[in-house]
């Protein structure tokens, strides 16, 4: 129910898939392996890896997330990654990018309909700082 008019090309950054350095992902997604992740993103991932017909094990986690593949809970982690830096602090690596992310402005479909002029005039004002 949220209409999303606008990107506010801030806050940018990536979902992405990560593993420990040294794990083959590539081959134990080519074999056919069943993979356990771990995320806070479980939509995301389970459609994700559903897309490519990768069975995986999905476990929801808050918090810190890079620790579950070096303490032998999941072999990869799916998370948010700007720099990267936190992946290599912790001796990880990106395979695969899900998808790019970044700042929207939302507005309820009801109130855009009830209150058009007052929105409108929002989404524009925020439109033009975007520019």
């Amino acid at each position: 129910g949220l209409y999303q008019p606008l990107d506010l090309q801030i806050a940018k950054c990536r979902i992405s898939v990560a593993v420990r350095s040294g794990f083959d992902y590539a081959n134990m997604v080519k074999k056919g392996s069943r993979l356990t992740v771990a995320t806070k993103y479980v939509a995301i991932s389970r459609e994700f890896f559903a897309s490519k017909g990768v069975h995986v094990d999905l476990i929801k986690l808050y918090g810190s997330m890079e620790l579950a593949p070096l303490v032998g809970m999941a072999d990869a982690i799916v998370d948010l990654v700007s720099t990267g830096n936190t992946l290599k602090a912790n001796q990880l690596v990106e395979v695969e990018h899900i998808m790019d992310i970044s700042s929207r402005l939302v507005v309820n479909q009801a109130a855009l309909k009830l209150k058009q002029a007052p929105i409108r005039r929002i989404i524009d004002a925020f439109e033009s700082a975007v520019r």
